[in-house]
């Protein structure tokens, strides 16, 4: 009965919505359209950002709130293994997919999924990261609201048939609803669009998510106003006489981004080769625990610590915790500072390898802050040069940002709107530049974007490289070659040129493995001598080709091989086994279609 319910249910709805789609196609200009759509979509992906951050500051207030100052809570110990069991338990029973990375998984829909992103990443990564977070997990919510916000843009736009190029552009516009709903920064929304997930920056791009961003943004000022999770206002003006203590930062956060990134994904592959998922729930939650416990600022984002460092308090860090008759010693506080900086990255890596969900966008604002507090607090104690903490904890925020998401546009002005202005211009640009040329000198890709370039399927800003990405070398190959055996003879080959329209032909065996090819330029003399055509073997006038074409080759490989070879046709070749050839020709005209296909203008 249910089961017949549910089919009729989605027949209806099909059907009203396929009405509701000719009559859009009939009655709304398509540009207006995509302008109402971005709106609907930033206001929804806003919305997401509002119950998440509300719902994950419930929860955590709920399980800390009583906690008293100077005591320690062995809860500490438990409550993160209670949050990631929740999440996995939801994650592998009700949802049944993997959604972690979130950032990461919306670059390989782009790349590989024509951007269609799976309808319950509407909702699952908000309650699983919810449940992560909330119980203290030490990731971000960010990077599970920009997923959500996108697959609400990804679908809708399939809802209504966009194509390619429109759906991509509203998982856009979901992204920068999220980002700029989350810290009331509508142009840092953008910015991280086009930056991290690679939009092409047009007028028929920039309009939309302008839009989206900004509906997300007064959406949040009407609920929130100032209280958004990172907003601050006191900030001291820029000294020229401070510039070089900014670039160190800038090298300090260049160098603790590579480190970020090499220890996250090696221990990720660490906790990988763990089968058991609850083996993999025990480690982890048993190690964020400790962590947790000993360093009590690693739970949850760290956006309360953040502030705590801001404010001047930041020897309260110290509260709850061990060392909280630490809290008037400097040097001691330094080395507490020291611990938080190594062991955040672990804690993070901790909590999404044995299951939990959330980002590493929280994560990298924690570190970058922690970083800059670090450096400005070292110098002070050592110097006693009156350097402002404030100024360097959001430098540093954003020289991280800029190093582990190579985003260095996002974090100047991420940094500058949640200070509400751009009175730290400077600083911020000294900072993420160092920052950003710096990692780019030890690791060339971002935390978001290496998994998918070590596999070959990032799209980049490089038009040429991202269409040739999203061509498919499979369906590329032609098959209508006339194949010969290696014992044919000559009559046999002047027959084949006969009826064939090539002038190659593949010499396979009987296995399906390539022996070598035939040329006719090379054999167009032998054609009419026809005593030798008994006489005269294929197997002796054939070559082996020097250049060749696996299906493993990325579209990249393959035009490097054919201007490296200067050939207008190259074999296709698996274990041997002969399955085709690939011409210049049609590479070139499938190139021109996909551009058409994939670029706005």
């Amino acid at each position: 009965m249910y089961r017949t319910f549910k089919i009729l249910w989605l027949r209806n709805t099909k059907k009203w919505m396929n009405k509701l789609v000719a009559w859009r196609i009939a009655n709304i200009p398509e540009r207006i359209f995509i302008y109402l759509l971005s709106l609907i979509i930033g206001l929804l992906s806003g919305f997401s950002a509002l119950v998440l951050k509300n719902l994950i500051h419930f929860v955590a207030e709920k399980l800390t709130n009583w906690f008293t100052i100077d005591g320690i809570s062995y809860l500490y110990l438990v409550y993160p293994f209670i949050g990631i069991l929740l999440a996995v338990l939801f994650v592998k029973y009700f949802v049944k997919d993997n959604i972690g990375h979130g950032v990461s998984k919306i670059l390989y829909a782009i790349s590989r999924r024509s951007s269609r992103i799976k309808s319950h990443n509407n909702y699952s990564s908000m309650i699983a990261s919810s449940l992560t977070i909330g119980f203290g997990g030490s990731v971000g919510a960010e990077a599970p609201i920009v997923l959500t916000g996108a697959s609400i843009g990804s679908n809708l736009a399939r809802i209504f048939k966009l194509n390619y190029k429109y759906v991509t552009l509203m998982v856009g516009c979901g992204a920068a609803g999220a980002i700029a709903g989350i810290f009331n920064a509508p142009i840092a929304g953008i910015v991280f669009t086009l930056e991290v997930l690679m939009l092409d920056l047009t007028m028929a791009y920039v309009i939309p998510l302008l839009i989206s961003a900004i509906s997300a943004t007064i959406l949040s000022y009407l609920f929130m106003g100032e209280g958004v999770l990172l907003h601050f206002t006191q900030v001291n003006s820029f000294q020229i006489n401070n510039i070089w203590f900014y670039i160190l930062l800038g090298v300090f956060t260049g160098f603790l981004g590579f480190y970020f990134t090499r220890v996250s994904m090696y221990l990720e592959k660490i906790f990988s080769k763990i089968k058991s998922w609850i083996a993999r729930l025990i480690i982890g939650g048993f190690v964020l625990g400790i962590l947790i416990f000993i360093f009590p600022p690693l739970w949850g984002e760290g956006y309360s610590s953040i502030v705590t460092i801001f404010n001047g308090q930041g020897a309260d860090l110290l509260n709850n915790s061990l060392f909280f008759g630490w809290k008037e010693n400097s040097y001691l506080f330094l080395i507490v500072l020291a611990g938080i900086l190594l062991f955040k990255v672990i804690a993070m890596a901790a909590t999404t390898a044995s299951g939990g969900i959330g980002g590493i966008f929280a994560p990298t604002l924690f570190m970058g802050a922690f970083a800059g507090y670090f450096l400005v607090k070292l110098i002070n104690t050592f110097y006693d040069l009156g350097l402002p903490e404030g100024n360097f904890t959001l430098a540093g925020m954003a020289g991280m940002m800029a190093a582990v998401m190579h985003a260095p546009l996002t974090a100047i002005f991420l940094i500058a709107e949640i200070t509400g202005g751009y009175g730290l211009l400077i600083p911020l640009l000294i900072t993420s530049t160092v920052a950003y040329l710096t990692i780019m000198k030890l690791e060339p890709h971002s935390v978001y974007t290496k998994r998918l370039a070590q596999r070959g399927e990032l799209i980049t800003h490089h038009k040429d490289k991202a269409v040739l990405q999203y061509m498919d070398l499979g369906q590329l190959i032609e098959t209508d070659f006339f194949i010969l055996s290696p014992t044919a003879k000559l009559r046999d080959l002047v027959r084949a040129i006969s009826e064939s329209k090539r002038n190659l032909y593949p010499v396979v065996d009987e296995n399906g493995c390539l022996k070598g090819m035939v040329k006719l330029s090379e054999v167009k003399n032998l054609i009419f001598e026809t005593d030798l055509y008994e006489t005269v073997w294929v197997k002796d006038l054939m070559y082996m080709p020097e250049f060749f074409i696996s299906p493993l080759d990325n579209m990249e490989m393959v035009v490097e091989k054919f201007e490296t070879s200067g050939r207008y046709n190259l074999a296709v070749i698996k274990d041997g086994k002969y399955l085709g050839f690939i011409s210049r020709a049609v590479v070139f005209s499938k190139y021109r279609k996909t551009l058409q296909h994939f670029s706005h203008e």
